[in-house]
């Protein structure tokens, strides 16, 4: 395979072939072959780490086996929380992310770490590209989110964290991180420590797109470099590059079938152009014939 981290990000939205077939819904969202996981939870919150230059808090959240909900009834939060009608493109994918995200979310081994928020808010964000209300996109973000338990407000402000951590980088301070102190890399520091086996770690395809995300923000090029930072967290690169091949085939889907919209509805303006200029041009005649048979009969 190709290195995925010698192409930039906004790249990926623009691999797409020009084959206006539709793709089916199930090729718009993270096919069920993607995500392979058991389905055993719970909640509970777990607390502070600190060093001697700062203190860093890093919240955990794991599934316990009590009052966990079914996918149904997530996905039922989420129309509650969210009941305005949603174009089915967007539709489409949201309902499989929703249900594979589910599953993530209520496995035994998760926790919520600012990587994997980074990852799904970068795919939020690139899915949701172009939504007709920049409000609305806003409002069904915080609604999935919810409707998960978790904190949309959270997911925003570690993505923001990480992406400003991340410009400040260059190759060689992002994959060496252990060497310092700072706030977001005691949270690699601990992510780390967890997939290194010192604590529970679930890695999934939206950690792997925020990974990807760090790179392209400290302009880490080099095929080398995504390596290097998987073996400084004690990640497969193997599964890293399985993870971003597949993402990349995601977007280049929903480029194609948003290409198919915007033609679709261009033509239904069109369409609804000429039945608009049609009928103003029948009314005229209709009034110029009225006038006419009027001076006639003077």
């Amino acid at each position: 395979m190709a290195a995925v981290t010698s192409l930039s990000f906004s790249a990926l939205t623009q691999c797409s072939e020009r084959k206006l077939t539709a793709p089916s819904p199930r090729f718009l969202a993270f096919n069920s072959d993607a995500f392979r996981l058991r389905t055993n939870f719970s909640y509970h919150y777990v607390g502070v780490r600190s060093s001697n230059s700062a203190s860093r808090m890093v919240v955990h959240c794991m599934s316990s086996a009590t009052d966990v909900p079914t996918v149904s009834e997530t996905k039922l939060n989420f129309l509650k929380a969210y009941k305005r009608p949603i174009p089915s493109i967007y539709n489409s994918v949201l309902q499989e992310l929703i249900v594979q995200q589910h599953l993530m979310r209520y496995k035994r081994s998760y926790r919520y770490d600012p990587v994997f928020a980074l990852g799904f808010v970068t795919v939020y964000d690139q899915l949701m590209d172009g939504y007709p209300s920049d409000e609305d996109r806003e409002a069904i973000f915080q609604a999935y989110i919810k409707a998960l338990k978790e904190e949309p407000n959270q997911y925003r402000m570690d993505a923001q964290k990480l992406e400003e951590w991340a410009r400040a980088q260059n190759p060689t301070s992002l994959v060496e991180f252990s060497s310092r102190e700072g706030e977001v890399e005691g949270i690699l520091k601990d992510i780390a420590e967890r997939a290194g086996g010192k604590g529970d770690f679930s890695y999934s395809r939206f950690f792997a797109v925020g990974l990807f995300r760090l790179l392209e923000l400290a302009n880490a090029t080099e095929p080398t470099i995504l390596e290097k930072l998987c073996a400084a967290l004690n990640i497969s690169k193997r599964s890293v590059d399985r993870d971003l091949d597949v993402y990349r085939n995601l977007l280049s889907k929903l480029v194609q079938a948003k290409e198919l919209l915007r033609e679709y509805v261009d033509r239904e303006k069109k369409k609804r152009e000429e039945r608009t200029e049609s009928q103003t041009a029948n009314e005229a005649v209709s009034k110029c014939s009225g006038q006419n048979i009027n001076l006639l009969a003077c």
